[in-house]
């Protein structure tokens, strides 16, 4: 499977992932080509369902560097088990690139998930790690950044969103892009397989 980013307006980033039950050899490529994408967009997290995936799971790397593995993150069925604080940051998102806006979110977070390995991890987060893991859920949830602005600074980038939404016609009107009923059937298969 050749997994490559898609973007905004695309239907798979509106899906709500379900829970991953099963973990296999092809999901754990999945996953490694997951982390290349991330990199090679200079990204800090990747959701399942920005590379048209139905999988409850995310990638992350606080620090961005491909060369620090240590740093590298994968968070299959992850839960916010709480949060406090409140803060606001720009956020861009690799499914809409060049875009960006603040957007306010929990300032320290607890959470739980899964590792490729079965093992339960469950701990705080604060800061740019907090933010990018809240992020991510959004995703899986089919919950984009733009979603949490205000009208106002919706408007401000509201030129750019209808960019991609033109583009998105467009190759959908070459059939370089498959139909909405086609997406959801195929999303429902890949679910058959893994959830």
């Amino acid at each position: 499977m050749s997994l490559q980013i898609i973007h905004y307006p695309h239907p798979t980033l509106r899906h709500v992932s379900k829970p991953l039950k099963r973990v296999d050899a092809e999901l754990k490529q999945m996953v490694a080509r997951m982390f290349e994408l991330m990199y090679e967009h200079e990204g800090v997290g990747l959701a399942a369902n920005q590379v048209d995936l139905p999988y409850r799971l995310f990638v992350a790397n606080p620090e961005g560097d491909p060369n620090n593995a240590d740093a590298e993150f994968v968070f299959i069925n992850p839960v916010i088990k709480k949060g406090t604080g409140q803060h606001e940051k720009e956020e861009g998102c690799l499914s809409i690139p060049g875009v960006y806006a603040p957007v306010v979110r929990k300032e320290k977070i607890a959470v739980q998930a899964y590792t490729l390995e079965g093992e339960e991890i469950s701990g705080e987060l604060d800061g740019l790690f907090a933010r990018i893991v809240q992020h991510e859920i959004d995703h899986l949830d089919g919950r984009l950044f733009i979603d949490r602005l205000t009208p106002t600074q919706l408007a401000d980038i509201s030129e750019a969103l209808e960019e991609f939404e033109i583009d998105f016609d467009s190759k959908r009107g070459v059939g370089e892009l498959p139909s909405d009923e086609l997406i959801v059937a195929r999303l429902a298969d890949l679910e058959r397989l893994r959830t």
